[in-house]
């Protein structure tokens, strides 16, 4: 599904959160990356396979705080 280059990480792949944002609905708290993941403003995850992951409280990726993504005040 990745057209960049360098390639995304698969969703399959532990840093597949990582991967580059391709449509943000902020309003509705979620957001598309390009290797098919839906990341949560929680995040929480669904794959491409239907599996759901757990929210964590780990910090955005990189790649998502460039784009503005920031954490929730406690």
């Amino acid at each position: 599904m990745c057209i960049h280059q360098p390639a995304c990480p698969p969703a399959e792949s532990p840093g597949h959160s990582a991967a580059r944002v391709i449509a943000a609905h902020h309003e509705q708290g979620w957001s598309l990356l390009c290797n098919g993941v839906v990341l949560f403003d929680d995040y929480g995850e669904l794959l491409p396979d239907g599996r759901a992951l757990a929210p964590s409280a780990r910090a955005p990726a990189p790649s998502r705080r460039s784009r503005g993504w920031q954490l929730a005040p406690a």
